[in-house]
C-alpha cells in the first residue's frame, strides 16, 4: 500500500506517473489498479491520467499477482543435441525464454517441458543456465539433471561457458578490436530499460569487427559476464547500436527482423559429467542473413 504527500517538485506530474515511480510498479499495473478503483487522490478514485497538486494524498493498492501456472505446450524448437545431462536448443527470435507475468504460454520452458516432462531448478526457470532475451537468436543450454544444473551454474559464474554473438551495428567502430567495460544497472529514468549505471553489475563486453559496410558492421562480440541486455547496452553506449532495436536504438521496418540484429551463434563449455569439451555453432536465421544482405547491397 503506498500512501504519499505530494510534494512540490512532483506537482504537475500524472497520477499513474508518480504512482510507479514511487512504488516500483510497471505503468500498467498502475493503469489496472486505478481502473478497479486502487488509485486514489484526496480519498477519491482517480484515473491516471490525472494530473496532481502539491499537497495531495496520493494513495495506490497493486493487488497480488496469482501464481503463474507453467505448463508443457508441443511446440516445435530446434534441438542441436541431447542426452541424459543436457540439451543444446537454438531458440528462434521471438519466442521468450521463460515465463512471467504479460508472457505465460509460448516460451523456450513450455516447449522444453512438453519434450522433458521435468526438468530442474526455479519453477518458472527450470534447468535454464543463460536466457536470452525475446527477439535475440540462438544457443541455450539448458540442464536436464540437479547435477547438471549446478556443474553448469558453477561454469557460469566462473565464465568457463563461452558465449559469442553476431550483431549488424550502426556505424564502424574506429578500432577493429574492443572491450567495452561498463556498470550495467536499471535505467533510472526508465525502469523497463538498462543502462550504465555507477552502482550497476560489473558488466564487460569484448567486440570485434566481422564485416565493415558503408555505415554498418558485423561485429562479433564475447560476453564476459552475463546482464540483462548486456550487448545491447554496451553496443548503444559506444555509438553503435544494434540495427532495428527499438528499445536502445530505433525501429527499422525496412529489414524486415523481428527485432534486433543479434543471434547467439557459438557456445562451448565443459559437459557437466564427461568433462569433455563441448562446441556448437548455429549460422544467423534467413532474416538476419537477409538483412546483412541488403547491407551488402548497399555498400
Amino acid at each position: 500500500m503506498l500512501v504519499h504527500a505530494v510534494t512540490s517538485e512532483e506537482a504537475g506530474l500524472r497520477a499513474d506517473v508518480l504512482a510507479a515511480r514511487l512504488s516500483g510498479a510497471s505503468r500498467s499495473r498502475v493503469t489496472a489498479a486505478a481502473r478497479d478503483g486502487l488509485l486514489r487522490v484526496n480519498g477519491e478514485a482517480s484515473k491516471g491520467s490525472r494530473v496532481v497538486e502539491a499537497g495531495d494524498r496520493l494513495d495506490l493498492e497493486i493487488p497480488e499477482r496469482p501464481p503463474l501456472d507453467v505448463r508443457a505446450e508441443p511446440i516445435a524448437v530446434p534441438i542441436l543435441y541431447e542426452d541424459e545431462d543436457l540439451i543444446v536448443v537454438n531458440k528462434p527470435a521471438g519466442m521468450t525464454t521463460h515465463p512471467a507475468h504479460g508472457v505465460t504460454h509460448g516460451t523456450l520452458v513450455n516447449a522444453l517441458l512438453a519434450h522433458v516432462t521435468e526438468l530442474p531448478g526455479d519453477r518458472l526457470r527450470p534447468g535454464l543456465i543463460q536466457r536470452l532475451d525475446r527477439d535475440t537468436s540462438g544457443l541455450i543450454v539448458v540442464a536436464k539433471t540437479p547435477g547438471a544444473l549446478r556443474a553448469l551454474g558453477k561454469a557460469m559464474a566462473a565464465r568457463r561457458i563461452s558465449r559469442e554473438y553476431l550483431g549488424l551495428v550502426h556505424g564502424i567502430p574506429e578500432h577493429a578490436r574492443g572491450r567495452i567495460d561498463g556498470p550495467i544497472g536499471r535505467d533510472p529514468r526508465n525502469r523497463f530499460r538498462y543502462a550504465i549505471v555507477a552502482n550497476g553489475k560489473p558488466a564487460v563486453t569484448h567486440y570485434e569487427v566481422r564485416e565493415r559496410f558503408v555505415k554498418h558492421a558485423e561485429l562479433r562480440f564475447t560476453l564476459e559476464t552475463g546482464r540483462t541486455h548486456q550487448i545491447r547496452v554496451h553496443a548503444a553506449a559506444i555509438g553503435h547500436p544494434i540495427v532495428n532495436d527499438a528499445f536502445y536504438g530505433h525501429a527499422e521496418p525496412q529489414f524486415g527482423l523481428p527485432g534486433q540484429a543479434l543471434h547467439a551463434f557459438r557456445l562451448s563449455f565443459r559437459h557437466p559429467r564427461t568433462r569433455e569439451r563441448m562446441e556448437f555453432q548455429v549460422e544467423p536465421p534467413p532474416e538476419y542473413e537477409r538483412a546483412k544482405a541488403l547491407l551488402r547491397e548497399r555498400s
